[in-house]
């Protein structure tokens, strides 16, 4: 999995598989799926961070596996 954070566009992007997307969908406003040939997700979008988020979390994420 890969996390990108575009500070300008306000955006941060979570890539969770390497297939080649085919589909992307909003299904909240400011949140988009991206879906592969087989209707899995792998890649998760979320627009206006910072109104979602503190920045200084951003700067610095913890990661829990369970």
């Amino acid at each position: 999995m890969r996390v990108h954070f575009d500070e300008k566009a306000d955006a941060i992007y979570l890539r969770l598989g390497e297939s080649k997307i085919i589909e992307s969908e909003e299904v909240h406003p400011g949140i988009i799926l991206d879906f592969n040939e087989r209707d899995e997700v792998v890649g998760v979008e979320l627009l206006r961070v910072k109104s979602r988020i503190p920045v200084a979390n951003l700067k610095q994420m913890q990661f829990e596996v369970a």
